[in-house]
C-alpha cells in the first residue's frame, strides 16, 4: 500500500504519463450523480489538455455487468471515479494493472491495501464531508500540471452536490475548504453568508421560498401562494420599480423577516433553528452569467444531478466541460422536468400514508411503483430535510430493474444515533448477495426481490427499531 496520499498521486501521474507517451487509450467510468459527473468531467478535462487518448461514459452504479464491459472495452487503461468501492479483486482479476479507482466512499480494510485503489479513507481523510470524489480527482488532476488548478471551481460544485457543506454555517471543512480556497483566489467563486434560498439570484423571493427543498418546509415548498402570502404578512417590500426582488437583494433586516416569517408558519421549530438551516454560506460563480442557474454554486449541483438522474449524463459533463449555450437551455429544461417528478412522487408519498411508516428512531418509505430507481437519493434525502423527521434515520426502498429492489438511507438533521450506515447496508447487502456501500450518514443498497423481507428484517434488527434515546 502506498504511505501517504502525495504517494498515491505520484503513482497517478506516472501511469497516466505512461499511457500518454505510448499512446495508450483510456476509458473514464463515472457516477451519474453530480459527484460522478464533476469528478468524471474533471479527469477527463485534465487528460484532453495533456492530449490523452480517452473516452468517459457514465454508470449508476458498478456492478458485474459494468466489469464484463471494461473486460470486453477496446481501451487499454481504465480510470474509475465516483464508483468501484468493492471491486478491488474483481478489477485485478479482470484488469490486471491497469486500472486506477478515484473515490470518497468508505471501503473495506482489504481495499486500502490495493494501490490502484486512490481513496481518501486510506489516507486519514473522511470521505463523508471533507472531500469527495470531485475533489479527489481535482487532486489527482493537479498532480498532471498546476494549470489543472482552475478544476477547483468543479470540485466546489461536486462537495455541495454531495451535501458535504457540513461546517458551521453550511461551510466546506477539510480538503473541501482547502479547494475552495484556491477557487476563490483564482475569482472563480464568492464565497459569503446569505439566505440560502433556491435561485438565490434569479428567482423572486417567493418563487426562491417556493422551491427550496433543503429544508423541505411542508406546506411552503412547492407552494407559491402560502410562500407569498406570508412573506407579504410579513411586510416585506417584494417588490421594486415594478419588478420582484431576488433574495441576494434583500439587507440584513429583511432577511430576518423571512426567516421570522417562515418560524411563525413552522410550529415547532424555532426561529434560531430555521435560521441555522436557511443561513450560510454560498458558493457564486462571478463568471457565469448573472440571470444562469449556474452562477449559484448549489444550484449548478442540482443542475448536474438533475440531468444524471433522467439519463441525460451526457448534457451534464458538457454543462461542466465549459459549454454553454444551447445545451444550456437543454440543462435548465432538464432541470425543471427533474423538478416536476420530484414533486409528483413527494404529492403520491403524502397522499398515500400507507407507503410511510415511522418510530422515535426512523421513518421507512414504500416507493415501489412510484419512484424511479436513479431517483430513491433525491427522495430519502429530501424526507431527511423535513423539519418533521429531525433525529430520524430514512429509509426508501423502490423497484429496480431485474427483478431487484434498491435501498437508499440518509441521517436526517440533528440525529445522532450511532450507526455507520455505510457498514449497515455493505454488510446487509454482502448478507444477502446483493451490493451496497456509501457513507456514514447517507448510503444505499441493491437486494433481489425474493430477499425483501429477510432484509427488511435485518434492517428492523439494525436500524428501524432502534432506541431513539441517543437523539439529544
Amino acid at each position: 500500500m502506498t504511505e501517504s496520499l502525495g504517494e498515491a498521486l505520484s503513482l497517478f501521474k506516472d501511469r497516466i504519463s505512461d499511457c500518454i507517451k505510448t499512446k495508450k487509450p483510456i476509458s473514464i467510468t463515472t457516477h451519474i450523480d453530480c459527484d460522478g459527473l464533476s469528478s468524471g468531467s474533471i479527469i477527463s478535462k485534465a487528460l484532453f489538455r495533456a492530449e490523452a487518448n480517452c473516452t468517459v461514459r457514465t454508470s449508476k452504479e458498478f456492478s458485474k455487468t459494468v466489469l464484463e464491459s471494461l473486460k470486453t472495452d477496446s481501451r487499454e487503461f481504465h480510470i474509475i471515479t465516483d464508483l468501484g468501492g468493492g471491486f478491488a479483486n474483481e478489477l485485478d482479476k479482470t484488469l490486471g494493472d491497469d486500472w486506477i479507482i478515484l473515490d470518497h466512499h468508505q471501503i473495506s480494510e482489504e481495499e486500502k491495501e490495493n494501490q490502484n485503489v486512490i481513496n481518501s479513507w486510506k489516507y486519514g481523510i473522511d470521505g463523508g464531508n471533507e472531500i469527495c470524489a470531485g475533489g479527489m480527482a481535482y487532486l489527482a488532476s493537479m498532480s498532471l500540471d498546476d494549470r489543472n488548478s482552475d478544476l477547483s471551481a468543479i470540485a466546489v460544485v461536486s462537495a455541495l452536490g454531495d451535501k458535504q457543506d457540513q461546517g458551521e454555517k453550511k461551510s466546506l471543512t477539510g480538503k473541501n475548504f482547502e479547494i475552495s480556497k484556491v477557487a476563490k483566489e483564482q475569482g472563480l467563486v464568492d464565497i459569503d453568508l446569505d439566505l440560502l434560498l433556491t435561485g438565490r439570484e434569479t428567482k423572486p423571493v417567493a418563487d426562491a421560498l417556493a422551491f427550496t427543498t433543503y429544508p423541505f418546509i411542508e406546506g411552503l415548498t412547492w407552494n407559491r401562494d402560502a410562500c407569498l402570502s406570508i412573506l407579504k404578512s410579513s411586510g416585506l417590500n417584494l417588490k421594486e420599480d415594478g419588478r420582484w426582488r431576488v433574495p441576494a437583494e434583500l439587507n440584513e433586516n429583511e432577511k430576518k423577516q423571512v426567516i421570522e416569517a417562515i418560524g411563525k408558519f413552522s410550529p415547532g421549530k424555532n426561529t434560531d433553528g430555521m435560521m441555522d438551516e436557511l443561513i450560510g454560506h454560498t458558493y457564486t460563480f462571478p463568471k457565469e452569467d448573472e440571470l444562469s442557474f449556474l452562477r449559484d454554486g448549489r444550484e449548478f449541483a442540482s443542475i448536474l444531478n438533475s440531468c444524471g438522474r433522467i439519463n441525460r449524463s451526457s448534457v451534464g459533463m458538457a454543462v461542466c466541460m465549459g459549454n454553454r449555450d444551447a445545451i444550456m437551455r437543454e440543462a435548465e429544461e432538464i432541470l425543471r422536468e427533474f423538478r416536476e417528478k420530484i414533486r409528483e412522487c413527494i404529492k403520491i408519498l403524502s397522499n398515500e400514508r400507507w407507503r410511510v411508516s415511522e418510530n422515535d428512531a426512523s421513518v421507512l418509505i414504500n416507493g415501489e411503483d412510484v419512484v424511479p430507481e436513479m431517483m430513491a437519493g433525491t427522495i430519502s434525502s429530501l424526507f431527511a430535510g423535513s423539519p418533521k423527521n429531525s433525529g430520524k434515520i430514512i429509509i426508501l426502498r423502490t423497484k429496480a430493474e431485474e427483478n431487484t429492489i434498491k435501498f437508499s438511507s440518509r441521517k436526517s438533521f440533528d440525529c445522532r444515533l450511532e450507526v455507520n450506515l455505510s457498514e449497515i447496508m455493505r454488510s446487509g447487502a454482502q448478507k444477502f448477495d446483493g451490493i451496497g456501500g456509501g457513507h456514514r450518514s447517507a448510503a444505499g443498497a441493491k437486494i433481489t426481490k425474493d430477499k425483501l423481507d429477510e432484509f427488511i428484517k435485518y434492517l428492523e434488527e439494525n436500524v428501524i427499531n432502534m432506541s431513539g434515546s441517543n437523539n439529544s
